[in-house]
């Protein structure tokens, strides 16, 4: 049964991503209410009308379950997926402060709310690798490294994403000669459930596939480098390659390339935590950040968003621990 919060402050956070919408609404105590979920933050697709549509739905589906209302909500901590930059940043706020969602707006990239998640000191790095790939950091100062993470014309590559169309190219060339011979090959063609790795690539010219199916052959390509297939461990090694390099550079950036640091890696991809991919990703942390102290969070970045807000109000600690326990009660039930 929901409580009687009509006359109570509350603050709401928010874990925006690509495929689905996290909110949670909480006390100023640390005491969690109620969350939500709603469909994925995708302003680049759907445009931002349809895309704050979707995040003003799952903030007042939050809003129900707790029992509170919208008029309440003292503060929002907003933590999306799809926004970038900085102006991205700053364009959200002022949307979400002109549709009334609360009286105080903070929005930053869902990157700052997996660090926040896990950091034992509240900074450090964090690389989520999930549809796609980012990286941002925060030092014991306050300064901040991050990188545009706007795919390959800013020089980024990695995810679930980059892996499925890994898998399909290497998997056509692998049949028609032009690459070596491949697991990937009746692997790809298996999960599409056609006959020729080709066949897919034709699909999705033709309309068949959708084109964001292909985010469906990163676990394919994972179980198939694990299997030992030569092509298929490359492209692992070129993933464990990637995360390793973002988060070193973030480092460097910091003066913390040198220090005790928590890099703290979250997204799908990541969170699997497939041993070869992870192995492969200490390793080269050992070589280019050997102080780096590696961290895959159990708690979902939901919780990083809410402890954003808290650290926006001053909560006091008491209040951090009592929503830290209230998240892992809830992953328990």
């Amino acid at each position: 049964m929901a409580r009687n919060l009509e006359g109570a402050d509350v603050l709401v956070a928010v874990d925006g991503g690509n495929s689905k919408t996290d909110a949670a609404v909480l006390t100023a105590a640390g005491e969690l209410l109620a969350t939500a979920r709603g469909g994925g933050f995708r302003p680049q697709e759907a445009g931002f009308d349809a895309a704050l549509d979707a995040l003003a739905e799952a903030i007042a589906a939050a809003l129900r379950a707790a029992g509170a209302r919208p008029g309440g909500v003292v503060h929002l901590a907003a933590s999306m997926a799809n926004v970038d930059l900085p102006d991205e940043e700053e364009r959200l706020e002022k949307l979400l402060l002109a549709r009334g969602a609360a009286p105080s707006v903070t929005v930053g990239n869902d990157t700052f709310a997996l660090l926040r998640t896990a950091a034992t000191e509240g900074w450090g790095v964090a690389v989520v690798c999930g549809a796609g790939i980012n990286c941002a950091g925060v030092a014991p100062d306050g300064r901040t490294a991050r990188f545009p993470s706007l795919g390959d014309h800013t020089g980024d590559w990695g995810g679930g994403a980059a892996l499925g169309r890994a898998a399909l190219w290497h998997a056509v060339r692998g049949e028609d000669g032009r690459g070596p011979e491949t697991a990937l090959t009746p692997a790809v063609a298996a999960h599409f459930g056609v006959d020729r790795a080709i066949d897919v690539g034709l699909g999705i010219h033709l309309g068949e596939f959708g084109e964001g199916r292909l985010t469906g052959l990163a676990p394919v390509l994972l179980d198939t480098a694990e299997a030992g297939d030569a092509v298929a461990r490359r492209v692992v090694s070129r993933l464990a390659e990637e995360v390793a390099v973002l988060g070193s550079v973030a480092l460097r950036r910091l003066d913390l390339l040198d220090a005790p640091a928590d890099v703290v890696l979250g997204g799908g991809v990541l969170a699997a935590r497939r041993p070869l991919l992870m192995d492969a990703i200490a390793d080269r942390y050992q070589a280019l950040a050997p102080r780096a102290r590696l961290l895959v969070p159990e708690d979902p970045p939901l919780l990083g968003a809410a402890l954003l807000a808290l650290d926006h109000v001053s909560a006091p600690p008491p209040a951090h621990a009592t929503l830290r326990a209230a998240f892992r009660h809830r992953a328990t039930r």
